[in-house]
């Protein structure tokens, strides 16, 4: 007979390792299944974790886990095709415990996540490829691989597999994700020494920097650019939503060049040695795009769920607190013995409720809207660089005659009513 576990947990990402980690710290007999050669291999992300997600699961975990930097500050850049407009927050208080957030490297840090699993009691399985969930009288009751005799079977099931989950497509969660629901990212890690990066971007020793990149970084297009400090690394990033790349007919390694290359960002990465390169997939859809989260047997947590808040570029946070929230559930389920849809909807309801939920729904509409009208990063970003410039030049022209040409500029009455009513959209769905 083939062997029966408690949970089989799909995907060893942020929710997979999450979700392993709190069931077999509760005593529940768990085999967590990885495609990688290991945990991170497969996996790409930004490079920030956030600490109280995590330490929710391991308290003080910093003190152990192969973390990069402890981010101080975090800069924001509105890019036209020779300036930039920056603005952020250093605070001093991120640089002593318990930090806010961290840079981090996904092929050590899932390794090592995945490793305090193990040390809980979760079996973990890499190099296998899951190919369907197995499903008797309705209900989810294992997966088979593609390993000889590859069928596992389990009480539940939860699916980590990431953002064009297969397995829950099967199952009739979701149907094919549309271009304007999924995000293309492209990242390079760049060798820089420690010392130069602690130069280049005013930090003390051992102190990190995240740059976010907005407008002429995806040149124009919905999406954002990234630039993050690692220990003797950089992330350098950018993700446009696939339906733009599709339109513009871009190709994702050109853009990234193209950001390397900007005039605002050359300076950071120069003499960089790239020693990475990495491209993946990031569910954006936000609240709309949910699939269906919970079936007879079966969960579907992190990007696998769709959730990411795109608009503060959070998704490890969610994706750990969604795996925490399945596990909870599962705890409860094995405890009474029932492992139907309506006794494992108590986790939708969980996350529903809490920050996961609350953040996408306050979101719900803000990728759709700046999709729909593009003017936002190809005009009024250009737009408020060039005020900037006309107002900062000194040329002997007054203050006052320079917001005179900044107001003309904006272009007719008609023109400066359809920017106060796109300015009064954007707050609307931010709000």
């Amino acid at each position: 007979m083939p062997e029966k576990f408690d949970c089989i947990v799909v995907g060893a990402g942020p929710a997979g390792i999450a979700c392993a980690y709190e069931l077999a710290k509760a005593g529940v007999k768990v085999l967590l299944l990885e495609r990688g050669e290991y945990p991170g291999s497969k996996n790409v992300m930004g490079g920030v974790l956030y600490r109280q997600m995590m330490e929710d699961v391991i308290p003080e975990f910093y003190k152990d886990a192969p973390v990069e930097r402890p981010i101080v500050e975090q800069r924001f850049m509105m890019m036209d095709k020779e300036s930039a407009i920056t603005f952020g927050y250093k605070g001093l208080e991120w640089a002593r415990e318990p930090y806010n957030n961290f840079t981090v490297l996904r092929a050590k840090f899932d390794q090592w996540f995945a490793g305090k699993a193990v040390e809980q009691g979760a079996l973990l399985i890499n190099e296998t490829v899951v190919l369907s969930c197995i499903v008797e009288n309705g209900k989810v009751v294992g997966v088979q691989t593609d390993r000889p005799d590859g069928q596992l079977y389990a009480d539940v099931v939860v699916l980590a597999d990431g953002v064009n989950s297969l397995l829950a497509k099967s199952l009739g969660f979701h149907k094919e994700f549309k271009p304007d629901e999924v995000a293309l990212a492209t990242m390079e890690i760049l060798k820089l020494d420690k010392k130069v990066i602690e130069d280049r971007f005013n930090l003390e020793e051992g102190q990190g920097c995240t740059i976010e990149l907005f407008g002429d970084a995806t040149k124009g297009i919905l999406g954002t650019g990234f630039l993050y400090t690692n220990k003797d690394t950089l992330s350098l990033g950018v993700g446009t939503l696939l339906s733009g790349m599709i339109k513009h007919k871009l190709k994702p390694h050109h853009l990234l060049d193209y950001v390397k290359n900007h005039p605002m960002i050359r300076p950071y990465v120069q003499g960089a040695e790239p020693q990475e390169y990495l491209a993946h997939l990031i569910p954006e859809g936000g609240y709309y795009s949910m699939p269906k989260v919970v079936g007879a047997g079966v969960l579907v947590v992190g990007d696998a769920a769709q959730l990411v808040n795109a608009i503060h570029r959070e998704g490890s946070n969610m994706a750990m607190t969604s795996g925490r929230l399945a596990a909870a559930t599962i705890v409860q389920a094995k405890e009474a013995g029932d492992f139907s849809e309506a006794f494992l909807d108590r986790y939708k309801k969980d996350l529903m409720a809490g920050f996961v939920g609350q953040d996408l729904k306050k979101y719900k509409d803000s990728t759709h809207h700046f999709d729909k009208f593009p003017q936002y990063f190809e005009q009024y970003i250009p737009m408020m660089n060039r005020a900037m410039s006309q107002m900062f030049t000194v040329d002997g022209t007054s203050k006052r005659e320079k917001q005179k040409k900044i107001w003309r500029d904006l272009g007719s009455a008609k023109e400066k009513v359809k920017i106060a009513r796109d300015m009064y959209r954007a707050w609307k769905v931010m709000k």
